[in-house]
């Protein structure tokens, strides 16, 4: 059995501050800019440990100090801010089932560049991959020298296997038991595995740290694409269930007997109120559902059609308000540009089948980040390394780009 001398102790002096560091970076980059005195206020430290880490983090080249903002509102020695600097930033992926978005996002959550690109028609994984590191070349082709590239998202509208990266099952891609982080690794000579997530796990950790959600410590963020998933945040936590498989919301039975799911299944949500159902009700033929968005924006009162996929998106969250009674729902993706069009009769089946008061206090949104809430989702997922231990995390970052990604 070891000692319990002074290594020990030391070791743990480490471990503590390794970890305020990379709690104080996480303050940084969720806010952007912040004074030294709120950063001392949320962590309960004292003014000089806080300096110190900052000034740690100053060095490293992940934040800068810089003159207060705003006006004084009390005497004595004004705080300074702290705010974010270009010195690190990750890859986002979203791979979607109609088309991919490949961005570099800096600290602090800012997109730097961004490149899109269709999705391979047969979605065969390793084309997908290639694709997504033809999309990576493009948006780092302006990166600064110093900068580092500390981690790689990315989103996946599927079932994924946290511990490796596996999708274990994308019914609208026709993936079972895709090793899909490994495919992007071998394509990437990282030090870091690239890390994946479910799309719609990603919305919702977007919403609540960025958007429709800051403050909001339950909250539901519904992915509307070909499929329907939900990221669900209960207490201020991810709900992720025993495999890290839970939100698959889309795939609750709806309407017995009804029409076949990609899932296999008869009857899912999803058939009522996924893509494939909006363009039927909107008229855009079956090899154009991925420009709803457009037809969507150009219709200008609901059809009767339109109005029952409405309803039916009620009737569907009042099951989700009455099991995990959120404060927040966000509707992403294609729902995003439904809402507004079909709001009262979403409102009508909602109220028509959610119990009266978890319906009282529940807020149905779309997203505060509009279009991006996925991609930054992704984004968040890959600073995960740099904010858990910045140091380490930089130990082993790449700064030449060239050789990050494999010819």
């Amino acid at each position: 059995m070891p000692s319990a001398g002074r290594t020990g102790v030391g070791t743990n002096q480490e471990d503590v501050r390794r970890h305020n560091l990379g709690t104080v970076l996480g303050h940084v980059h969720r806010a952007g800019r912040i004074s030294r005195a709120e950063l001392t206020a949320r962590m309960g430290l004292n003014r000089s440990t806080i300096a110190g880490l900052v000034t740690e983090l100053e060095s490293l080249g992940l934040t800068e100090q810089v003159k207060p903002s705003g006006t004084r509102i009390s005497a004595g020695r004004p705080s300074v801010d702290v705010r974010t600097r270009a010195g690190a930033y990750v890859l986002a992926t979203d791979v979607r089932v109609d088309g991919l978005t490949v961005a570099r996002v800096g600290i602090g959550g800012a997109v730097e560049a961004r490149a899109t690109g269709p999705i391979p028609s047969s979605h065969d994984p390793e084309a997908i991959g290639d694709s997504v590191v033809e999309l990576m070349r493009l948006v780092v082709k302006d990166v600064k020298a110093d900068a580092a590239l500390v981690g790689i998202g990315v989103s996946v509208p599927g079932i994924i296997r946290a511990e490796d990266g596996l999708v274990r099952f994308a019914p609208n891609l026709g993936w079972h038991d895709v090793p899909f982080a490994q495919i992007l690794a071998d394509r990437i000579t990282t030090p870091g595995r690239p890390v994946l997530g479910n799309d719609a796990d990603l919305g919702a950790l977007a919403e609540h740290l960025r958007g429709a959600g800051v403050g909001v410590d339950d909250l539901i963020y519904l992915s509307g694409e070909v499929g329907v998933g939900a990221g669900v945040i209960v207490g201020g936590r991810p709900l992720e269930g025993s495999g890290g498989y839970a939100g698959e919301i889309g795939h609750l039975p709806f309407t017995p007997d009804g029409k076949l799911c990609h899932c296999g299944s008869r009857g899912c949500w999803e058939t009522e109120i996924g893509a494939p159902a909006i363009a039927l009700a909107v008229g855009c033929p079956p090899d154009r559902v991925a420009a709803l968005d457009e037809f969507l924006n150009g219709v200008s009162e609901a059809s009767p059609d339109l109005r029952t996929v409405g309803r039916n998106l009620g009737r569907g969250l009042a099951a989700a308000v009455n099991l995990l009674n959120p404060r927040v729902i966000v509707l992403g993706g294609y729902l995003r540009a439904l809402y507004p069009l079909v709001s009262e009769d979403v409102d009508a089946g909602l109220g028509a089948h959610a119990l009266t008061a978890p319906r009282e206090l529940v807020k149905v949104s779309v997203p505060g980040l509009g279009g991006d809430s996925v991609l930054l989702g992704a984004a968040e997922l890959a600073f995960g390394a740099l904010l858990r231990d910045p140091v380490a995390c930089l130990a082993t970052a790449c700064h030449d780009v060239e050789s990050v990604l494999a010819s």
